[in-house]
């Protein structure tokens, strides 16, 4: 018996729902707004959620996030009287397990929920929660589906593409996947495709025989072949060269090669897993990178999301490396004060975990022997831009106003130093998109589709961005 929620304000849908679940041997609780569905979800254990999206007190969409973020992790089947491809699609990336309309027949909607539920029942048998995954730290909301698509990758053989910004840890992902599937015994073999020559890639990827080459006096097993029996990894894999794709991608197909030189195929059974901090399907779009390969790579897609959007895994990140780093330097293992984890939690880190790992290591090195860290430990810079943050409201926080009387720019370039080009410019666009959305909402008066013909964007798009900025309704 599982037990369904209906959170849905027509009540001719929702006795429905009610009666058709309760004739399987469910049990069914039932709301008619989100505010109401909310509260009784937080002290229920709840495995599915049929969820409106038109409800009295706002969208049913918005708040699938938030649902599927409780302690239990309900599945949720969105059901809605008008259909909306935009909405559709974006219900099913914020997590959903279906999108039907209340047009459905009956026998429709019962597959669907015993379909919810099977897969449900299944999935608990492969729980996250037994992952081992030493270096993977953190338990946010956030970062349980990425753990989610963790567990499925790891069931499986087939690719996996790993997404996300630089720094926030795609190579601990893959490493985290190779340690839990079948492969663990094998090698997990890296190429940083960034730093690879279009000249020597082949040579890197599949060996080379003696006296191929200039400077070939001894035969070479490459990364391909290293690999066999493990995972071959493909760090920023955006930046191989167009002229290897083709070659590769026969290989990964075949799972034989062909060493530089030589006349003969060897074969290599090796998983592969690639990551990138660009996108993909834009670079085939633009004729950069082959969608054959890229078809053949994300087989399994994972999304690692920036820092700054899973602000609740710094306390634990950080005192995994303060213990590990203190170890590191002979030094007695660190305590982080309350205010320092504050300060921590204010800064945007734009360097993701990377930029975290380095500052507490620097801060380490120049503690002394002061067991308790506090925010005067923290570099000036780190500090001062989280106070700004912090005393501006946080993130989706109103900028502060210039000498002019408009929103002020993240950087005063009359004031401190200059920063890095590349910064100033992304730190600009997302000020201006900010303040864009929160003009467009005000014109259009929070109707998402008034906005969507004012701005020219998706439904799919404009809701990406909202979320992104924090933007209300």
């Amino acid at each position: 018996m599982a037990t369904i929620f209906v959170i849905d304000d027509d009540p001719d849908i929702s006795t429905i729902i009610t009666q058709l679940a309760e004739d399987a041997g469910h049990e069914v609780h039932a709301a008619s707004t989100i505010a109401d569905g909310l509260e009784l979800l937080k002290n229920t254990d709840t495995d599915l959620v049929f969820l409106d999206v038109r409800l009295p007190d706002g969208s049913g969409i918005d708040v699938l996030p938030q649902i599927r973020g409780m302690n239990s992790r309900p599945d949720v089947i969105i059901i809605t009287g008008l259909g909306d491809p935009d909405g559709a699609e974006l219900a099913i990336q914020n997590g959903a397990w279906d999108y039907i309309e209340k047009t459905s027949t009956l026998r429709q909607i019962m597959f669907s929920m015993d379909r919810a539920l099977q897969f449900r029942e299944k999935s608990r048998k492969v729980a996250f929660g037994a992952l081992k995954r030493d270096r993977l730290i953190g338990n946010s909301q956030v970062l349980q589906q990425v753990l989610e698509n963790i567990t499925v990758a790891c069931a499986g053989d087939a690719g996996v593409l790993i997404t996300g910004e630089t720094g926030t840890g795609k190579e601990v992902i893959a490493r985290t996947i190779h340690e839990n599937s079948s492969r663990a015994d094998g090698s997990f073999v890296v190429l940083d495709c960034a730093s690879l020559p279009a000249s020597l890639a082949e040579g890197e990827l599949f060996g080379h025989v003696k006296g191929s080459f200039t400077g070939a006096d001894a035969s070479r097993t490459g990364l391909v072949g290293q690999a066999d029996g493990g995972t071959l990894f493909l760090d920023e894999v955006g930046e191989l060269p167009l002229t290897v794709q083709a070659t590769f991608l026969r290989v990964l197909q075949e799972k034989r090669f062909r060493p530089v030189g030589s006349t003969k195929e060897y074969a290599s059974n090796f998983r592969l897993m690639a990551a990138t901090n660009r996108s993909l399907e834009e670079m085939c779009e633009q004729g950069l990178f082959r969608s054959d390969l890229y078809y053949r790579i994300k087989s399994c897609a994972i999304h690692l999301p920036p820092l700054r959007q899973r602000m609740d895994d710094i306390p634990e990140i950080t005192r995994f490396h303060l213990e590990r780093l203190s170890l590191k330097y002979g030094k007695q293992p660190r305590t982080a004060s309350e205010d320092f984890l504050n300060i921590l939690m204010n800064y945007d880190w734009p360097g993701n975990i990377r930029e975290l790992v380095q500052t507490l290591e620097r801060t380490i090195m120049r503690v002394g022997e002061d067991e308790v860290l506090y925010p005067e430990h923290l570099p000036v810079e780190i500090r001062a831009k989280a106070m700004r943050r912090a005393v501006g409201g946080g993130k989706g926080a109103a900028a502060p106003e210039s000498r002019e009387g408009g929103a002020q720019f993240p950087y005063d370039l009359l004031e401190g130093a200059v920063p890095p080009f590349k910064d100033y410019r992304k730190e600009c666009l997302a000020h201006c998109e900010r303040v864009y959305l929160e003009k467009l909402m005000q014109a259009s008066g929070g109707s998402i589709k008034e906005a969507c013909q004012i701005s020219g964007l998706s439904r799919t798009r404009l809701y990406v961005l909202m979320k992104e900025y924090g933007i209300e309704r």
